[in-house]
Order: structure tokens, then sequence, then C-alpha cells
């Protein structure tokens, strides 16, 4: 493979996915109980919503510094070239590690090529970037024609999501706490999307099944030729609503296809159990 790609955990892949493209992982961490553990490697989502529904708080920290170092070297060392998509610089200092840890390489191995991408985006909107610079880089196209699509792509991902409770995201400082209104009690569900990197509720809706039949107007609104794009769902340890969803989006907006996965332990640590998320583009390239 001519480019190598790399990508955080917080893209919501399963660890397959790594090892079918060839590409590398840089884990988040998450930490519960004075204990720290490695998304995807040493810890499963499910293990994070149980603690959360048992009253734990985890929290989370960025990909190790001493991970990128060894991985750059490596790459550099073996003059391969390699393009990092990282999770939005927005909601994490990943983003700026690895773009200090690159420079740092860089004084010892001047004509590393290596580039470094802030998506902006989040979960699988980030994870379906991902995947489309991997199927180029195993076709063998250039990194620079991979960078287009990567960034293309990034502007062009629409996220839309709901949670069950926004404290989740206001005690992670994923949302400012004035927008983390409480509406358990009422069924209120909140529907979010990202803006700039950012997370950002929208409006609020009573009842589940509003909510969803809401998520497909929106995307009806945003979205552009779902005939031709891959549409992605990531829930928090609810298949079932998933596949509500994806079943919704097949029927009425005729998509070519709807990847589920699972929202990670890194992501999940903030959005909490029974988020849904939908990814799809609001332009495609021509």
């Amino acid at each position: 493979m001519s480019v190598k790609i790399m990508a955080d955990s917080a893209c919501d892949l399963p660890l397959s996915f790594y090892e079918e493209n060839d590409a590398i992982l840089f884990p988040l961490k998450v930490h519960i109980n004075d204990t720290e553990y490695e998304d995807l490697q040493t810890i499963q989502p499910k293990q994070v919503y149980d603690q959360i529904r048992a009253g734990n708080l985890p929290k989370t920290s960025q990909a190790s510094p001493a991970g990128f170092k060894e991985v750059f070297t490596e790459l550099a060392e073996n003059k391969q070239d390699g393009i990092y998509i990282a999770f939005s610089s927005q909601l994490s200092g990943t983003y700026q590690t690895a773009v200090m840890i690159a420079q740092q390489v860089k004084e010892d191995y001047p004509d590393f090529n290596l580039s470094i991408i802030d998506t902006k985006c989040a979960s699988l909107g980030y994870g379906l970037v991902v995947m489309e610079a991997a199927r180029m880089a195993k076709e063998n196209y250039s990194k620079d024609e991979i960078i287009q699509a990567v960034q293309f792509l990034s502007e062009h991902m629409e996220h839309l999501f709901t949670v069950d409770d926004l404290d989740h995201l206001a005690k992670g400082g994923r949302v400012s706490k004035a927008s983390a209104f409480v509406g358990g009690l009422l069924n209120i569900k909140p529907l979010l999307n990202v803006e700039d990197g950012k997370l950002v509720p929208i409006e609020k809706i009573r009842g589940k099944k509003k909510l969803l039949r809401r998520i497909i107007e929106v995307m009806k609104e945003r979205g552009a030729a779902f005939e031709n794009q891959i549409i992605g769902i990531s829930h928090a340890d609810d298949f079932e609503t998933a596949t509500e969803m994806k079943n919704m989006i097949l029927e009425e907006l005729h998509a070519k296809d709807v990847y589920i996965s699972s929202i990670g332990a890194a992501v999940g640590s903030h959005t909490g159990p029974g988020t849904i998320a939908i990814f799809f583009l609001n332009k495609l390239p021509s």
C-alpha cells in the first residue's frame, strides 16, 4: 500500500476494520475507578454503559503521545507515507498532540511525508471518512487524492444524534451546561448536530416515534443523493432502535446502504447509553 492510513478509536470502527485494511489504530483512554483502559483494546462499550448505569462516570483522555511517537518514527524510518485522520479537535486534544509529535519526528526525519487532518467529525461520521480513505489506499490512489477526498467528506458530513441524558455531555464539557436541559420526566429527547466540530443541540422533541420521524425529515432537508451514499448509524447499547432507524432510512430515503456500529467506549463515556447517531453527506463528490 502506497499510503498508511491511521485513525483513532473515536471513529467507532471495529478492531477488525484495522486488521482487514492494514490501518493503524490510536486508542483513546478511558478511566473508571482509578483504572485506565485503552478504547477498543482493553475495554468494550458495554462495560462503559454498565458502569454509567451503576452510577460511575467514566473519564477519558487523549491517545498516548508515546504511541504517536513510536508509530510515526517507524513510518519515517521505513520511508512510508502516512495520513493520520483525526477526531475533531473541538472535542479532543488528540489532534494537537499528534501535530506536536509529528513535528518532533520530522526534526530527525525531515523527509517524512506525513499529513494530519482534523476531520471536525465524530463517531461513525468520522468513521465513514476513514473507511473511504482506507478503500482508496488499498486501491493505490495517490496521497494527494486521498487527502482531497478526506477533506471533502469531512466538510460535507452531517451528524444528527440524540441522547437519553444531556447531563453526560455537559459533565464532560462536550456541550454547555446551559444546553443540558433535563427532559427525562416528560419523555423529551434532544436532537443535536455537529457544527464546526462542536456539539450543538438544535431542538427538543417529545416521544421516540416523533424523534425518529423528525430525524428522517432533517435528513431529507440536508442530505443529497441518498441512493448513492452509505449512511452511518452508531448506537450506545441500543441496536434495536438503530435497526428501526436503518429500516426507515432504506424505505424512505432509498439509501445505497446503511452501516451500523456501536459507539465506542471513549465517545460513549460522554454520550451515555441509549444514544443514537446518524451520519450522511449533504453533498457528494462530483
